[in-house]
């Protein structure tokens, strides 16, 4: 086989596997390629109490590494399952080289609930989880505040369940 000849056969053997490669990553949203917020410098000082968002969940993160939590939906592809889990766990600030991230971890579950509206599925939703772990990515607002996050849905659409710090009663 001459050289063009081979170079063609390496062409037609790689083009192949090089197309679908192609067409699975042009489909990739923001959430799955997500390399984090940049934030380094949260302490878990910074990061004890009170956690909520406009749904009613409600996380309290205590500076001994415990947690308890009330109707915290799944994240990524288990946000579409529609249960919301309390009970209590541990967590963790740990810090990738994207940003840091809280490892929320439930270690005893007390409740399940559904969140209303249930979501539209063609097939019963698989059953809630006993255990489950969570990475919520710490942010910061443009007023240097300190906020949590997780993706939610299918990674191409990129949307974000938010939990922001519980402002103190009267």
């Amino acid at each position: 086989m001459a050289g063009g000849d081979r170079r063609r056969g390496w062409a037609a053997a790689l083009g192949g596997p090089a197309a679908a490669l192609a067409a699975l990553t042009a489909c990739a949203g923001p959430a799955q390629y997500y390399e984090g917020t940049g934030v380094h410098d949260t302490t878990a000082a910074d990061l004890a109490g009170t956690w909520q968002n406009s749904t009613g969940t409600n996380v309290l993160l205590r500076p001994d590494g415990t947690a308890l939590f009330a109707r915290l939906d799944g994240q990524d592809f288990d946000f579409g399952d529609g249960w919301r889990l309390s009970g209590a766990g541990t967590w963790q600030l740990t810090d990738r080289q994207g940003g840091q991230v809280v490892r929320l971890a439930l270690t005893a579950r007390t409740g399940v609930e559904r969140r209303s509206p249930a979501p539209t599925a063609t097939a019963s939703p698989p059953p809630p989880p006993a255990a489950y772990v969570w990475s919520l990515h710490v942010g910061r607002d443009r007023q240097g505040g300190v906020g949590l996050f997780f993706f939610t849905g299918d990674p191409d659409a990129g949307d974000t369940y938010v939990l922001t710090r519980a402002v103190p009663g009267p």
